[in-house]
């Protein structure tokens, strides 16, 4: 049987990239792309293609997706992969985009005549990283419960939980993706952010070992989920693991170790004075300590496993 699917978020580059993987993909039929009326899809009309804007804020909006296109289109999966992806905008509009629309979707998925499944965009950031805990991240990593991290985190450990809370009590399928930072602009990425400094400032004395998805990756995840009947939670590593110095010298970036306390202020300065994304309170963990996602899981359920490499400035062998 044929799926049809409904993707929301579907303009961010993820969505872009799972909407023409799907539409060449010959198990799927109708695909309904929804993307924010702030950032609308820019695929051209395809066969098999419906194209929507949706206020994912709104509940009204999303009744109103799922109870009209989406049941018109006989919709079966759901790939929610819409975020909002600043660190630096908080508040409760933030968070209605974020958690609030995850918990209607789960809500009206579950009263409607044709979905039976719901996969959703996680991330490894939700995992807690420190010098106690594995290096190698598997499922039952302890998730980051601090009530003083920032929003960008606080609603990504909700939202992941508010999924995981209803794995068994729902008629859906769930699955949820915790998926490594996808290093590319428009993904929310902290560490692109930060890489479009020429001087990348660390902390002395460290070195840890970080891990990259690139956009294929993390389409070609979603697309295993949608086919596969297994539910849960997986990690979705990417293909490079590499040290933070050699992440900074492989994108032609000069990197100096400092205190955290020059750090701090650097940073700070820069993302009041030049609009950037990078945070350095809400990295410094990882900053300090290792933390790779073991995907194991996702690899003998879903059979994943990341084959596209990032596309570095500079060669491992210059």
């Amino acid at each position: 049987m044929l799926k049809n699917v409904l993707i929301t978020g579907a303009s961010s580059p993820i969505g872009e990239q799972l909407v023409l993987r799907l539409l060449e993909d010959s198990r799927v039929g109708q695909v309904l792309a929804a993307a924010d009326p702030d950032n609308p899809l820019t695929l051209a009309e395809r066969p098999r293609l419906t194209r929507v804007t949706v206020d994912f804020r709104k509940q009204r909006r999303l009744h109103n997706l799922l109870f009209g296109p989406a049941k018109e289109l006989n919709i079966n999966v759901i790939v929610h992969a819409a975020q909002s992806d600043s660190a630096v905008k908080e508040g409760a509009s933030v968070h209605a985009h974020n958690v609030d629309s995850l918990r209607s979707i789960i809500d009206f998925a579950e009263r409607h005549p044709s979905i039976k499944r719901l996969i959703i965009r996680s991330t490894g950031e939700v995992y807690q990283v420190q010098r106690d805990l594995p290096a190698l991240i598997s499922e039952e990593h302890p998730l980051n419960m601090s009530a003083g991290a920032p929003q960008w985190v606080r609603d990504r450990v909700e939202a992941d939980f508010s999924a995981c809370a209803r794995m068994g009590l729902s008629k859906l399928s769930i699955v949820v993706l915790r998926m490594a930072e996808v290093l590319a602009p428009g993904c929310g990425s902290q560490m692109f952010d930060y890489l479009q400094s020429p001087i990348c400032l660390r902390p002395i004395g460290f070195d840890p070992m970080l891990n990259f998805l690139t956009i294929e990756d993390a389409a070609a995840a979603f697309q295993k989920s949608i086919h596969s009947q297994a539910q849960g939670v997986f990690n979705i590593p990417g293909a490079d693991s590499l040290p933070l110095s050699e992440t900074i010298s492989r994108w032609g970036r000069f990197s100096i170790p400092l205190t955290e306390g020059a750090i701090f202020k650097i940073y700070r300065f820069r993302r009041r004075f030049r609009g950037a994304q990078f945070r350095y309170g809400m990295n410094r963990r990882r900053f300090h300590y290792s933390g790779v996602l073991d995907g194991g899981r996702a690899s003998s359920i879903l059979r994943y496993v990341p084959s596209s490499p990032i596309n570095w400035p500079i060669s491992e062998q210059e």
